[in-house]
């Protein structure tokens, strides 16, 4: 995405951007109504301000009124404590709307990112989306509403300024217009520079945000290769490149904020010195002087206002492309029109001449046709990059064939809702994915209105619960990100208990148990075989003394089977099953050797 760092934004292109972000404030219309109300008068009130010091200088210091003076002293203190309230009721209903819009977006892109495909999990880094779903959603808080406070304040403030001043002293009046052009010329010049810089600044925060989440995710390979430093660096790096575009926004920003002030200060100055020359000519008061210089200032703090927010908007645009380009992602894999919940599974699995690649024109599955029936175990066995784990993966439509047709109970998957196809299958793989919630928990996310009845029996059967007991908080043990806390058997078997719990009629084992040791091996065999009685089950195994027993054993070779049938009846035919079954003998030998 950084390749648009340097986009420019016509008004055009920023008015539609911010629709489209004010498109999540309109279910708080009311709301967002009440607080413009609320700006509204006490952007009035504040104009009434002015009045009550010329009326001060001129009338009250004039004529020597004590009472005047004490009851006019009254009116300004009402003034100021209900132009206090009203800012406050404005401030309280616009920051609500402001906060709402953020936690509605939020949840929007949660949302769609749970929809995307894992196509799309490959070609984007995790930290850059973990950037869009907290950096660039936050960037964009005042936009939706605060813009709108900003604007209508600053629309009442000019207007009624703009007039008082012309019915006060036409004359100079034309010394403040003189400078709005100015202005105009200064804001759109540094508008343009600043939008670039803000949208760069989303890039480079995207970056650090991702480097930082890979590095920690990866903790432990940081460590066993003494790379702390490295990350460190590579980090420091990215942060500092952030900190340097930040710096040329800073600056750039400053540096409007600046120019307008002089600019405004410049008139005032004239102001004073023509205002005073009219002052002493008799043609104009001293309170008329006092009033027209005041609502100057608020024409100043307007422009100052709006510059503001003009830069808040730039950055807000440079998000919102982010975010917006994140929503529009269509899910490569979703429901088909018409599609049906998949009811009463079976179990029965059938792929009839399925071709897949992850590249059109490089295809790692060709042309595979088997079924199986209800209840068998399919093995699939092959070299590393055989096609195994990506075969297994168009079952519950992680990916769609390129061509040809998956069933499930002889309808294509591709008819069905994915949840109901997706309920009706369970994976256990060789790396666990727990969640740093309790061990309960994580059983539980099988089925998530399960008992803890249920929980319990479901770690019995996969004989987790005499360890979780042993644990100091027993089932409320809290894991760790990702199951740290837990051996690599013991996640497992937390794994398999979860599997046993959702009881879906097809199950899914990718190297189960491949990284475990004998004595973790043999327990979680035993759980497997409880978890997988009864269901349709297809195993991924580099240990081929775990798929003997299948009923069906796939042998894929570059994508293609090669061959299927027993273990016997592979064994005794020769042929690639029988080369991978004499290598891996002939390693278990050469081990064993050694080890003697």
């Amino acid at each position: 995405m950084a390749e648009k760092s340097n986009q420019t934004y016509s008004p055009v292109a920023l008015w539609l951007a911010w629709k489209r972000i004010f498109a999540f404030a309109r279910p708080y219309l009311l709301r967002l109504v009440l607080g413009l109300v609320f700006t509204a008068f006490s952007s009035g009130v504040w104009l009434l301000i002015p009045l009550g010091l010329r009326s001060l200088l001129d009338s009250v210091f004039e004529q020597g009124d004590r009472q005047q003076l004490d009851l006019l002293a009254l009116g300004m203190l009402v003034l100021f404590v209900l132009q206090s309230l009203l800012h406050v009721g404005s401030h309280y209903w616009i920051s609500w709307v402001g906060e709402r819009v953020v936690t509605d977006l939020r949840k929007k892109v949660y949302a769609h990112l749970h929809l995307l495909g894992l196509r799309f999990y490959a070609d984007h880094r995790l930290g850059e989306l973990m950037s869009r779903l907290t950096n660039d959603v936050g960037a964009i808080r005042n936009a939706a509403t605060g813009a709108i406070s900003q604007v209508l304040m600053t629309g009442i403030m000019t207007v009624g300024s703009v007039a008082a001043m012309v019915a006060l002293n036409w004359r100079l009046s034309l010394v403040v217009f003189a400078a709005a052009p100015v202005a105009a010329v200064g804001t759109r010049y540094f508008g343009q520079r600043i939008r670039e810089l803000s949208r760069t600044v989303q890039d480079r925060l995207g970056d650090t945000t991702a480097i930082a989440e890979e590095a920690l995710s990866a903790v432990r390979v940081v460590k066993a290769f003494a790379r702390e430093v490295f990350e460190v660096n590579r980090f420091g790096k990215a942060n500092e490149d952030l900190f340097r575009t930040s710096r040329y926004r800073v600056i750039m920003e400053a540096v409007f904020s600046a120019c307008i002030a002089f600019l405004f200060m410049l008139a005032l100055v004239v102001i004073f010195w023509y205002g005073g020359t009219e002052v002493l000519a008799g043609r104009l008061s001293a309170g008329d002087l006092v009033a027209f210089i005041f609502y100057a200032m608020n024409i100043s703090r307007s422009v100052m206002g709006i510059s503001r927010l003009y830069a808040s908007l730039n950055s807000a645009v440079g998000a919102s492309e982010h975010i917006f380009e994140l929503l529009e992602t269509r899910p490569e894999i979703a429901d088909g029109e018409g599609a049906f919940p998949l009811a009463d599974v079976r179990g029965a699995v059938a792929f009839e001449d399925v071709w897949f690649g992850y590249q059109s024109a490089r295809p790692v599955i060709k042309g595979v046709s088997f079924e199986t029936l209800p209840g068998q175990t399919i093995a699939l066995v092959g070299a590393s990059g055989a096609g195994k784990t990506t075969l297994m993966n168009l079952i519950p439509r992680f990916y769609d064939a390129t061509s040809g047709v998956v069933r499930v109970d002889g309808v294509d998957v591709r008819d069905v809702q994915i949840v109901s196809l997706r309920e009706q299958i369970a994976l256990v793989s060789q790396d666990v994915d727990l969640f740093g919630t309790s061990i309960g928990e994580n059983i539980r996310y099988g089925r998530l209105d399960a008992a803890d009845e249920e929980v319990e029996q479901a770690a019995r059967d996969a004989n987790a619960h005499d360890f979780i007991v042993e644990l100091p908080d027993g089932y409320g043990a809290l894991v760790g990100e990702k199951g740290v806390k837990l051996s690599g058997g013991q996640r497992q078997r937390v794994a398999i208990a979860r599997a046993l719990l959702r009881d879906a009629r097809i199950l899914l084992l990718d190297e189960a148990t491949s990284s475990l040791d004998s004595a973790s091996e043999a327990q979680v065999q035993q759980a497997l075989e409880r978890l997988m009685a009864g269901r349709t089950t297809f195993i991924i195994a580099h240990r081929l003394s775990t798929v003997q027993h299948a009923d069906c054993i796939l042998v894929l070779d570059q994508g293609e089977i090669a061959q299927c049938g027993t273990h016997e009846a592979l064994f005794d035919r020769g042929g690639l099953y029988r080369e991978l079954c004499d290598l891996q003998f002939r390693n278990m030998e050469i081990g064993k050797d050694k080890a003697i």
